[in-house]
């Protein structure tokens, strides 16, 4: 059962990440097709922080009152209406159309994030081993996949709308997979008599320990959503590319982070989450502004990769830090969370703001500028290492379905 769970719970995450991969890979053809500039594509992308930022603030509430399972699943359906209004309304210069596309796959996402980190965490604190970054493993897969038929449907000039709509089949049939086969993990109730002693420091779950690892979930989810918004638009615009590079160099940065996050983990359980989260900023910053020295294409594709494999285990192991509390950790995981999805919000129209004035290279000194931030907060991630289960590992139960 919990291996179908578990399964579950991968495949919205896979078709969470294959549904933006395919997004992102036609940016430049649907900025073409609308005619829209840098400032005003922008805009366009605001539906899609937008939406996600409203699905994220709304979630929190949602998770406590009707659980996880709700949430995920209408996290599986908004995105495929979503990317059917994209992929009808594109060809047809609807800008408007594009940006409320955009908003259900932003919504419909933001409400599954909150669900799937809430409830990966919960599944972590039972099976005492990681879930977590697995759980954004599935997802850099998807958009590897994602951004892999991206690449090839783009060099053959398929158009638009034929690409999004079997996009959409796809993203369908995984939402339908997961629906199936979704079953919350039950909570464990705290006692009621320490409950009662302890219930006004309870209250609020936010505490220093969780601002500073908010931080890092923002400053690592800001990096990680300017690559994926603007990474194939700075290849075409500053650098010249083809259209089809961009899509290349987007899908090497989505490998790198697959590869961080699906290799990361012994690495977690050897030092800990404090100094592998150093790490990763540290490395990310370094890619970042290797991004914006760069003066050709192929540096900066290079510098995608180190960009895409330092910051990789930054966010899922902030999570993980989140969540391990033995009675609160799924609010602390929705307020860290929500945290971390904000830069949806500030990402692109603030970026997309410096790039049409300062160009796209100069604005990636910000998220650069928040690795150096969320470097300096890892301490907060310390605590009791789920991820090291040398010790429990006899008993901790089969993690099948991976």
């Amino acid at each position: 059962m919990i291996g179908r769970h578990r399964a579950a719970l991968f495949a919205t995450s896979t078709m969470t990440g294959f549904g933006i991969a395919s997004w992102i890979t036609r940016t430049p053809a649907v900025r073409d097709e609308l005619g829209a500039s840098i400032e005003a594509m922008g805009i366009v992308l605001l539906g899609l922080s937008i939406g996600s930022m409203i699905g994220i603030l709304g979630a929190g509430v949602l998770v406590r009152r009707l659980g996880t399972r709700p949430l995920i699943v209408l996290g599986g359906m908004l995105p495929v209406a979503g990317m059917l209004l994209v992929a009808l309304l594109a060809p047809a210069q609807l800008a408007v159309g594009v940006w409320a596309g955009l908003f259900l796959i932003g919504f419909g996402s933001g409400v599954a994030e909150i669900g799937l980190n809430v409830e990966a965490a919960a599944v972590e604190r039972q099976l005492s081993r990681p879930v977590v970054p697995v759980l954004h493993a599935c997802f850099s897969l998807g958009t590897v996949i994602g951004g892999a038929a991206g690449i090839v449907l783009t060099a053959v000039r398929t158009p638009v709308l034929v690409h999004l709509l079997v996009a959409a089949v796809v993203m369908a049939g995984l939402a339908t997979f997961a629906a199936a086969n979704l079953r919350p993990v039950p909570r464990v109730a705290p006692d009621p008599s320490a409950t009662a002693v302890a219930t006004p420091r309870l209250r609020s779950v936010i505490t220093w320990q969780v601002l500073l690892i908010a931080v890092i979930t923002l400053a690592m989810a800001f990096a990680e959503g300017a690559a994926s918004d603007w990474l194939p638009l700075l290849m075409t615009t500053d650098h010249g590319a083809p259209e089809a590079v961009g899509s290349l160099v987007f899908t090497g940065f989505a490998l790198a982070m697959f590869v961080g996050r699906s290799a990361g983990t012994p690495l977690v359980a050897r030092f800990g989450r404090a100094p592998v989260i150093r790490v990763c900023a540290a490395v990310g910053a370094v890619g970042v502004l290797l991004v914006v020295v760069s003066p050709n294409p192929v540096l900066t594709a290079a510098a995608a990769g180190i960009w895409g494999l330092g910051i990789a285990l930054g966010f899922p192991l902030a999570i993980s830090a989140a969540g391990d509390h033995p009675t609160d950790g799924d609010r602390r995981v929705s307020v860290v969370a929500t945290a971390g999805y904000i830069a949806f919000l500030a990402g692109p129209p603030a970026l997309g703001f410096l790039g049409e004035h300062l160009g796209l290279q100069a604005a990636m000194l910000v998220p650069a500028a928040l690795l150096v931030v969320a470097l300096l907060a890892a301490p907060a991630t310390r605590g009791r290492a789920v991820v090291d289960t040398s010790e429990r590992s006899v008993s901790a139960p089969s993690a099948s379905g991976n």
